[in-house]
């Protein structure tokens, strides 16, 4: 197997060796060239040793990780693998961009299956678009800006939260319908969705659907009752729901 040149760049030397540490032992294919400790570095050494990952920490004094990202014209030479220290609301930034990422501590099954998704190439426009859509929700500290990258089985849709109907399980993946008239249908569970869509015009109704608030067309009443969405589509409103699409659907108005 054709091994994989690492660079591991964060400010803080404990957390690169930690994670230089994780790397020899569960990821035998990637070696460590360098540790950087600094954009300027990083980009130093790059140039004297071209790297095919960076395990990029986001969040460092000075320049940062966009800061590296910016200096390629987001064109960069090598992929990133992302790691940032825990926090909810980077949590969310990442996954509205749909970008891997890993959180400090570094769980071993999270690096392994980071390292595994190196193999899955995606094109450099949508690429660029998630670091651009990532960049603005961290450091805009701005999840306004209503746009959500996808994650599908053949790869990666951009839509404006306000196009989102209503979303839907399906077993272990989710329905999303569009004002469009499109159904993108992603790989990852409702939960996800759920906890990405919280904070906005969206609520749970029912186990298996949630619906945007804002394109409900009318509601009928019943144990649970029922809302029509703006596309036509009639969706069962749960009883233990009820109570509380009744009060953000008034707090809307």
């Amino acid at each position: 197997m054709e091994s994989i040149k690492a660079i591991i760049v964060d400010d803080e030397k404990n957390n690169r060796l930690a994670l230089r540490k994780l790397i020899e032992k569960f990821c035998p294919q990637v070696v460590v060239i360098a540790e950087c400790d600094s954009v300027d570095a990083t980009i130093d050494t790059i140039e004297k040793t071209p790297a095919d990952v960076i395990f990029l920490d986001v969040e460092m004094p000075g320049k940062n990780g966009f800061d590296l990202l910016a200096h390629y014209n987001y064109q960069c030479p090598f992929e990133i693998i992302f790691t940032t220290a825990y926090s909810q609301y980077a949590v969310k930034a990442f996954r509205f961009s749909a970008l891997d990422y890993l959180l400090k501590p570094v769980d071993p099954e999270e690096l392994i299956r980071a390292v595994h998704k190196l193999s899955v190439k995606i094109s450099e426009e949508v690429k660029n678009k998630q670091f651009e859509l990532l960049e603005q929700k961290i450091t805009n500290k701005d999840l306004s800006k209503k746009q959500l990258a996808i994650s599908t089985l053949e790869g990666i849709y951009f839509a404006s939260l306000d196009e989102i109907i209503h979303v839907d399980a399906d077993s272990s993946y989710t329905k999303i319908f569009l004002t469009t008239g499109e159904m993108i249908m992603s790989s990852k569970p409702l939960k996800y969705f759920e906890e990405l869509l919280e904070d906005f015009d969206f609520v749970r109704v029912h186990q298996s659907h949630i619906i945007n608030l804002k394109l409900i067309r009318r509601y009928v009443r019943g144990d649970g009752g029922q809302v029509i969405m703006m596309n036509g589509t009639e969706i069962e409103v749960s009883r233990r729901k009820k109570d509380d699409l009744l009060a953000k659907i008034s707090d809307t108005l």
